[in-house]
Parts: C-alpha cells; sequence; structure tokens
C-alpha cells in the first residue's frame, strides 16, 4: 500500500553527493520543519525524465522559492554518482539530487514500479509531493507511462 495525503513521510534515508563523497540524509530530519517539493522519475538520463520532468524543476526552482518551498528534491532508484552526474549535466545545483540506490525508501513510500521494458528493474513510479514538516500534504502521482501532473508546471499551479 502506497503513502497517502496526510501521511508522514516513513523513516528511512538516502544519499546525496556531499564535498567529500557520498553523503546519507536522513529523512525526518532532512523534511523537519520545511516545506519542500518531493519528486520521483523512473530513471535518470532516461528520455521523458531527462528532457521534460528535471528541466521543470531547474527551469521554476525560483519560483517555487516564491511560493515558500524550503527545497525540491528529485529521487530516483539510482546510486548516488549518476544521480550526481545527472544533475550536473542539467544544471541542478539547487535541487537535491537524491539517491535511492536500494530503493528502501522507495519501497517504504510503497511507489516502487517493476520497469520490464529495457530491463530497468525496480525502480520508483513517477510522481511528486507537497511535504510539510515531514507530512504529505500533496500527492501527484501519475499512472505508468504517463507525464503531466507532477510537472513542475503542474505543481507550481497547485502551490501558487
Amino acid at each position: 500500500m502506497s503513502v497517502q495525503i496526510g501521511d508522514m513521510l516513513p523513516y528511512g534515508s538516502f544519499l546525496v553527493m556531499g564535498e567529500n563523497g557520498p553523503q546519507e540524509v536522513n529523512v525526518t530530519e532532512f523534511f523537519a520543519d520545511k516545506t519542500v517539493i518531493l519528486f520521483a522519475v523512473p530513471g535518470a538520463f532516461t528520455p521523458t525524465c531527462s528532457a521534460r520532468h528535471l528541466p521543470g524543476y531547474v527551469e521554476h526552482y525560483q519560483a517555487f522559492k516564491e511560493q515558500g518551498v524550503d527545497d525540491i528534491v528529485c529521487l530516483s532508484v539510482n546510486d548516488v554518482f549518476v544521480m550526481n552526474a545527472w544533475g550536473q549535466a542539467h544544471g541542478a545545483g539547487n535541487i537535491v539530487m537524491a539517491a535511492d540506490n536500494s530503493a528502501e525508501l522507495t519501497t517504504a513510500l510503497g511507489l516502487e514500479l517493476e520497469i520490464a521494458t529495457a530491463q530497468m528493474g525496480l525502480r520508483s513510479r513517477r510522481y511528486a509531493m507537497l511535504v510539510i514538516n515531514g507530512v504529505i500534504q500533496q500527492l501527484w502521482l501519475e499512472e505508468p507511462g504517463e507525464f503531466g501532473i507532477s510537472s513542475a508546471e503542474h505543481v507550481l499551479e497547485q502551490v501558487s
């Protein structure tokens, strides 16, 4: 069963690339006392994720900040080195590029998806959520193969 609006984010962690290499980030601590947009993609460097999903959040970062969003997190079931390289390739320096390398957070959220095509294996569903102080306030969950309601443009309209 997947998380719902009103649920607290599950206990867990993700990895980001720090100044001295991979760094573990505690979900409970990171989301405490903040307003965060968390969006997830099936894979870094994949067509829709690279052409539309991540670039939208990079482009509209300042507009989200103006709406009171403290951080934007891009989560994917990829390793931290891939997420870091993908962020660099898209000028996503303001976006927290979060690696869920073993899919533990994704499965704790109940938002995993097995992608048989291209033998991608266990990945995250595509979604975005508004999280305030660790509690899911809004959840825009895409159907497999779809892209629209989790886009930066749609989410920005909803939080404006």
